[in-house]
């Protein structure tokens, strides 16, 4: 058996756009439903929602029935120890694609690529430990370790002030696969606080997807409102998330109780989550 070609990877490599949606609720049913619905990606949130490695197991295993829609994972942390430690776990889950938060720099990105590699003979691999999990099918993809850096996908986040001054350097990483511009804390970064849609910020996501594609890598975002989404992509945004499960939830049942209750306004609208 041959370790599973990254289908996700493939396609932002050649620029075909990648619509996903976020995913929070920590729970193997809601994501099996979402993963039914026809995303190309789903991100399972590691750093804000309430999952473990477990809920986190039982998530892929949801997803792994729909075979069209690609299950990414984001670590809480990937600097450090601490980070190295949690990137190696969500690898041996089975995660091909990792998002990473809050990469500031050229070099923390070069410590995160040799984190989410195996060493390899040549020794131009990374620091990866070896081990028989569930991303090698527990040895029955017998080629796994020599495979899988080709498969692994890095995806790193740009959202302070700070990694927008080092994006160039960053982008040109070699390992490192696309930046994602996290708006919500860029805004908080650039001193507009909740406040994505402030002309300074779009201003800033332009101009960064515009050097992530001029260094070659694919740039991605988050934004469940529908103009902006079609905005970022026909500014060649490659892989969007376009909601969160969790805004799903509270527009629909908060509009579905306003229908019969008067008392009971609908949900803002929110630019972020």
């Amino acid at each position: 058996m041959k370790t599973p070609t990254n289908l996700f990877k493939q396609a932002i490599t050649s620029k075909q756009a990648q619509i996903g949606l976020w995913v929070n609720l920590a729970n193997p049913i809601s994501t099996e439903i979402c993963a039914g619905a026809g995303f190309d990606w789903l991100l399972l949130d590691g750093e804000h929602s309430p999952n473990t490695l477990t809920t986190l197991l039982a998530q892929l295993q949801a997803v792994a029935a729909y075979p069209g829609t690609h299950a990414i994972g984001r670590v809480p942390l990937g600097h450090g120890e601490a980070g190295t430690a949690l990137i190696k776990q969500f690898l041996d889950l089975g995660f091909q694609t990792l998002l990473v938060p809050m990469v500031d720099t050229a070099e923390q990105a070069a410590a995160l690529v040799r984190a989410i590699r195996y060493p390899q003979d040549d020794g131009q691999g990374g620091i990866r430990g070896m081990a028989g999990a569930r991303a090698s099918r527990w040895g029955r993809y017998p080629n796994y370790a020599k495979e899988a850096n080709a498969q692994v996908c890095l995806l790193v986040q740009a959202e302070t002030q700070l990694a927008l001054d080092n994006l160039d350097a960053i982008a040109t990483v070699d390992g490192v696969d696309g930046v994602f511009i996290g708006p919500a804390d860029l805004s908080a970064s650039m001193g507009h606080v909740g406040n994505p849609a402030h002309p300074e910020v779009q201003a800033a996501i332009a101009d960064a997807i515009t050097r992530i594609n001029k260094a070659g890598k694919a740039a991605g975002i988050l934004t469940p409102d529908e103009a902006t989404a079609r905005k970022y992509l026909a500014l060649g945004a490659t892989f969007v998330a376009v909601g969160l499960d969790t805004h799903l939830l509270v527009r629909a049942t908060s509009a579905l109780a306003a229908a019969f209750k008067t008392a009971v306004a609908s949900a803002p609208v929110s630019k972020t989550y």
